[in-house]
This record gives structure tokens, C-alpha cells and sequence, in this order.
């Protein structure tokens, strides 16, 4: 079955490659809601409702043709100027109609929105994920309708051969060895995907035995009964589940099962685990590896060859630098990727991982991808060392590497020159999981980096200029960290970050003219300096997505701040629910004046909390004020909304306003008023 299912996807990605360049239109499908549809020309203002589509669209570079996207969908640079439509649950009429879209990508839940939509006078497409068949469907089908067949037919064979690896190192392990997996979801009471659901297809085709509950969806309650029957051995959810750790799974009886006993609980990001899209495969290894860390690190269960598979140039202009080069290599049969920077001269560096070393021919930065962050840990860095060893052909004494969970292919080339001078900050950077405000957050645990800098000048740097340039790098990533509002994993509601814990520096003495100091007031120091914090906010882009203009709702979520959940568990506000208020909500965050208004309050709540503003007089008043605007009547005093205490009371009092002011802007209350 695995080497049919590899020919079948072949000869569909050769099939699909080798078609003609020329492209035709009209385009004739039936969508996942069994419409057919025509698409007459490439389409060229389209709105997007649905992530799923939107990020598939990215990955094939087609985002020219965005119009509107979803706040979740908003993500990256790549989607800096497009519009927001709102969420997917309740997106703008009002500013979908204003964009005049050809084409609205939606899904078989915006059902009740159709019929409105179709006033707009556009063509309606319906995709949604019932299978992973299907997702594979729709990734081609969007190659087709945007001109990108070639492009959906790589990432298609991409995410199949990265499936088929996973199927083939599973179909080693003896059956009565596969572990029962269950995805969690739900706030207050615990849910699952329906039997029929493609997170389902995730767990299967990761080698898990998945829950046969028969209930058909995309959500559905497990029963205690369920739960004890099925006694699971692994479960995972998505980020914004954790809450179920602690409300249900630490109580009786659903501590009673062996995924809790022994602590096989395990959190990914909601685009791998709610969507099956770009990185199916990705998110299908990963799971994977960690239902069988113990079997995928055998190399009787290996599939390939450990070893290079390719390398591209990177140009760094420095004399003393022979080669420049990522290079993929498969290890525990998941391609690692290798910054690799080689020397025609032996060098001096230091290293916040290894110190200073003498005679080295080479250094880089080695990244090992999510699904084999479980595998071989107990070799440490040792063992991170022999894998640099098989991409360089160096022994370890001869090279200087850092490690890294941040992908090589984001890696940020910063260069800066002043007359003579020049210097190089190579950077690779991941914030989400591990930033941490430095003096605040606790000390837990060490890895190898997540922020890591290579600094490489044409000049040669004494020894105090080298330790004097760790300090001014430090400074700057800090700088980029800050001045871009990079939360702090841990305590992010109150705090920036100010690294991520597990960051590392690599200075490269060079050669050329000898300087002997690298700080804030020397132009060495200062081009260190701005190339470092360019680097720093470059590649935590290409890694995370984040940029210093993202959105509100991005700048929420990373305080842990869901509109959906900010009154709780309360039903109604008089005649007005809690979820018509939410949806409201969103619709005036989509206006730049009262997102200005939020996102100040971020800013003022940073400085109250830290003891530099103590009165909070004025922007009461300005709460007032957008207060009476959104009501359309002045305001003099604020009703508690009875938001979370857990959010900072500044940013409490901003949103509390905006939710009085729609509030009161509901019919019955102002009739109440009158």
C-alpha cells in the first residue's frame, strides 16, 4: 500500500508539473457543497473566509489576489495590507461589499451567510475539510483556479511524501503496540472531534488508534463512559485547550486513564491541529513522533539514509569565508537544515554555548524540526554535534554550531556597512512558545536556542571587542523584541519580552584591520547594533508571522485575550447575549479609530503596571468618550461589565468601555433610555 500510494502521488505531481504553461479559462468544478461553479477569469479581488484557504493561498504565493482575509488568517507580512473582514464565525457584510469582491472562498458553516453574500454579485465557493482526501482536493483546485498548478502540485507531493514516511516507519511497529490517541477540545467540559472529522484521519495516519465514539461532526461531548472505555494513552489538543488540564483532566474519573497517569499530554499550534492545509504533513509527522519518541528513535525502524540530500549558497562577501550553504540532511528520517559558514583560515570565536575555541574551519546554526525535538534527546549536545559532524565532514573541535527549532529556511541575512566597515548578523528566531521577560518570569528549564545570532565582520575583533559585542547584540535583540511588542510566553498579559530564554550569540573574530572595543559608541558596535535588531525583527517574521503593525486581535491573543471569552460564563446583558456583543465587538475593532483606542490602552497598561503612570484620570474620560460615540448618546459613568479579572486593569477598563458603549447602542436599551 505505501509504495502505491507513493507512485499514485507521483505520478499525480507529474502529471500536474508537466501540464502546459498556457492557462485557460472558464474553470468548471462542483465545490464541497455539491454547487457547480464556473470561474470565467483569474480571479482578482477575492475574500477569503476561510483560514484553511487562506493559508494554502499563501503557500502558493497567490496572496496578490486577496482582497479580505479573516483576523485568523491574518498572519505575516505576506498579509500586511490586506484587508480584514472580521472573524470567521462573524465576518463584515459591510466591508465585504465595500471591497466589491469576484470571489468568496467559504465554508460549508457559513451557510447562513450565503444567502446574504450573494448580493454581492460574487462567485461563492464552498471548501471544506471533511478528510484529508479532500484537503489535498482543495489545495489543487486552488492551484487551478490562481494559476499555480505547479506550485500546488509541489506542496501536495510534499505534505504525501511526509505522510508516507510516517506510514512506513508506523508499519514497523507491532500492532498491539499502536497507542489509542484522543484530541481534546472545549472550555468547561470536554469534547472531541466527531468520528467522521479529518482530526480523526490526523490520528490514523499518524499511527494512533483513534476514538469510535459514534457521533458524527466537528465537536461532540465524551460521556465519562467514553472516556474510561477508551482509556487513552496519548491525548493532544491545541494551545487554547490547556484550560482543560486543570479544570477536568486533574479530577476524577478523567485522571483515571494512562495518557494522565503518565503524563502523555501534549499542546501544538490551532493551524496544524484545527486545519488541514499547507502543513498536514508537518503536523501528521510531528504527532507521530510524539506518540512513539521510543520506536522512531531506533534506526532499525529508519526509512532513509541519514545524510545531505542538498545544499543552496548564501553570499556573505568576507574574505575570509571560502563557502556559505544550507544544507538538508535527513536524520530520524526528518530533514534537518544546517547553516554552515566555512573559513580558508583557522578562527577564534566565542560562544554563548561553548565558550571561546581556537582553529575553527567552520560555524553555523543547526535546526532540527519539530518532529525530532523528542528524538535522541538523551544523546544531548553531543549528539546535536555528530549531526553537524555528517554536514560538515568536521570533527566538533573544529567547528562551532548553535541548535535551533527555528527553521533555517527563515533565516534573516542582516548586512550593514559604513566606509570600510562591515558586518553580518545571520539570525534565526522563534518567540511564541519560550519568550520570557528577563527578572520576571521563572527559570524552568535549558535547551539549545531559540533566538540564535552569528556576527561575522571584515574586521578583526580583539578579545574584549568580542565579549564587548555579545552585550551590544544582547542590547539590540532585546530592542527589536520591545519595539515590536513580542509578549512574554509566561506573563504576557503584563509583560514584554526580552528574549526567549534559550538564545545564543556566536561572535567570528575575522580578519583585516584589529578593533578593540564593539560598544554602543563605536561605529563597529553600532553597525552590531542595527544589524542584530534588523535581523532579530526579520526572522521572528519569516518564523512566527509577527510584525510590528499585525492586528489587534494577533496583539490580543498574544495577552491571552479572546473576544469570544471575555464576559464568561454569562448568558445576556438585558435582551442583548453575550455572543451578539462579541460579534459586535469585532465589528468595531475593524475600525482603525476605536483599534487605536485599544491598542493605546495595551500601551498605557504596560506603563501602569510598572509603576510609571499612577493616574488614570484622562483615560477614563477617553473611555467615556468612545464610550458615548459607539452608544450615540454622551455617557457620564461606566457599568461594570464584569470582565475576567485575570486581564490588567487598564486593559480592562478600554474594553469594558467599548462593550458598555455597544451596549448601550442596542435597540432595546435605548428605547429603555428614551
Amino acid at each position: 500500500m505505501i509504495r502505491i500510494h507513493l507512485i499514485l502521488s507521483l505520478l499525480l505531481w507529474l502529471q500536474l508539473l508537466l501540464a502546459p504553461s498556457a492557462f485557460c479559462y472558464p474553470i468548471s468544478f462542483t465545490d464541497s457543497g455539491g454547487t457547480p461553479v464556473t470561474i470565467k477569469e483569474l480571479p482578482q479581488r477575492v475574500v477569503s473566509l476561510s483560514p484553511a484557504a487562506t493559508e494554502i493561498l499563501l503557500a502558493l504565493e497567490a496572496q496578490e489576489s486577496l482582497a479580505g482575509i479573516t483576523y485568523h488568517g491574518a498572519i505575516g507580512k505576506k498579509t500586511a495590507g490586506i484587508p480584514l473582514v472580521g472573524g470567521f464565525a462573524s465576518p463584515s457584510l459591510a466591508i465585504i461589499k465595500k471591497i466589491n469582491p469576484d470571489l468568496i472562498i467559504l465554508t460549508d458553516q457559513h451557510e447562513k451567510l450565503r444567502k446574504k453574500l450573494r448580493a454581492t454579485n460574487a462567485t461563492l465557493v464552498a471548501l471544506t475539510t471533511t478528510s484529508l482526501d479532500a484537503s489535498s482536493n482543495n489545495i489543487l483546485l486552488l492551484g487551478r483556479i490562481f494559476n499555480r498548478k505547479k506550485e500546488a502540485a509541489a506542496l501536495l507531493k510534499k505534505n504525501r511524501d511526509q505522510i508516507a514516511t510516517i506510514a512506513e516507519k508506523v508499519s514497523k511497529i507491532p500492532a498491539q503496540k499502536r497507542k489509542r490517541v484522543i484530541r481534546i477540545m472545549g472550555r468547561n467540559t470536554l469534547m472531541t472531534p466527531g468520528d467522521d472529522s479529518f482530526q480523526q484521519a490526523f490520528i490514523r495516519a499518524a499511527g494512533g488508534i483513534s476514538p469510535t465514539l459514534n457521533k458524527t461532526g466537528k465537536i461532540v461531548s465524551v460521556s465519562e463512559e467514553d472516556w474510561l472505555n477508551f482509556n487513552p494513552q496519548v491525548i493532544y489538543a491545541c494551545g487554547g485547550d490547556r484550560s482543560l488540564e486543570e479544570k477536568i483532566l486533574g479530577t476524577s474519573p478523567w485522571k483515571d486513564v494512562e495518557a494522565v497517569a503518565e503524563d502523555r499530554i501534549y499542546y501544538f499550534s490551532c493551524d496544524l491541529t484545527c486545519r488541514a492545509a499547507s502543513n498536514t504533513g508537518l503536523f501528521v509527522s510531528w504527532l507521530a513522533a510524539k506518540i512513539y519518541p521510543e520506536e522512531f528513535s531506533l534506526q532499525d525502524n529508519f526509512v532513509h539514509n541519514s545524510g545531505i540530500r542538498s545544499s543552496r549558497p548564501i553570499e556573505l562577501s568576507l574574505d575570509y569565508v571560502s563557502n556559505t550553504r544550507i544544507a538538508d540532511s535527513v536524520h530520524y528520517d526528518f530533514i534537518d537544515k544546517t547553516l554552515v559558514v566555512e573559513f580558508n583560515a583557522p578562527q577564534k570565536i566565542l560562544s554563548t554555548l561553548e565558550g571561546t575555541k581556537d582553529g575553527v574551519l567552520a560555524v553555523g546554526n543547526h535546526y532540527f524540526p519539530p518532529p525530532g525535538w523528542g528524538l535522541g534527546h538523551d544523546l544531548g549536545v553531543d549528539g546535536l554535534r555528530n549531526r553537524v559532524r555528517l554536514v560538515t565532514g568536521l570533527a566538533p573541535e573544529k567547528t562551532g554550531f548553535l541548535f535551533t527549532g527555528a527553521n533555517m529556511d527563515n533565516l534573516a541575512v542582516s548586512k550593514k556597512s559604513y566606509r570600510e566597515m562591515t558586518v553580518y548578523a545571520l539570525v534565526t528566531a522563534g518567540v511564541k512558545s519560550n519568550a520570557v521577560r528577563t527578572s520576571k518570569d521563572d527559570g524552568r528549564y535549558y535547551e539549545p536556542g531559540t533566538i540564535n545570532i552569528l556576527l561575522l565582520s571584515n574586521m578583526q575583533l580583539s578579545s574584549r571587542a568580542m565579549t564587548r559585542a555579545l552585550i551590544t547584540a544582547t542590547e539590540a535583540k532585546t530592542a527589536a523584541l520591545m519595539d515590536m511588542d513580542i509578549r512574554s510566553a509566561y506573563s504576557g498579559a503584563e509583560n514584554r519580552a526580552t528574549g526567549t530564554g534559550t538564545d545564543n550569540i556566536l561572535v567570528v573574530q575575522g580578519t583585516g584591520v584589529r578593533l578593540e572595543n564593539a560598544g554602543g559608541h563605536t561605529k563597529l558596535g553600532e553597525l552590531i547594533a542595527k544589524a542584530v535588531y534588523e535581523g532579530v525583527q526579520e526572522a521572528v517574521d519569516n518564523q512566527n508571522g509577527l510584525y510590528t503593525e499585525r492586528n489587534i486581535f494577533m496583539r490580543l491573543a498574544e495577552r491571552k485575550i479572546s473576544v469570544y471569552d471575555l464576559l464568561g460564563a454569562t448568558k445576556a446583558y438585558g435582551s442583548v447575549t453575550t455572543r451578539e456583543l462579541s460579534e459586535s465587538l469585532v465589528e468595531v475593532l475593524l475600525n482603525q479609530r476605536y483599534a487605536g483606542f485599544l491598542a493605546a490602552s495595551l500601551a498605557i497598561s504596560d506603563a501602569y503596571e510598572k509603576g510609571l503612570i499612577a493616574d488614570l484620570t484622562s483615560f477614563t474620560n477617553w473611555g467615556m468618550q468612545v464610550a458615548g460615540e459607539l452608544a450615540g448618546f454622551d455617557v457620564q459613568e461606566l457599568d461594570d461589565m464584569k470582565l475576567s479579572k485575570d486581564i490588567p486593569h487598564v486593559q480592562r477598563m478600554a474594553l469594558n468601555a467599548l462593550l458598555y458603549g455597544i451596549y448601550l447602542n442596542s435597540y432595546d436599551t435605548i428605547k429603555e433610555k428614551s
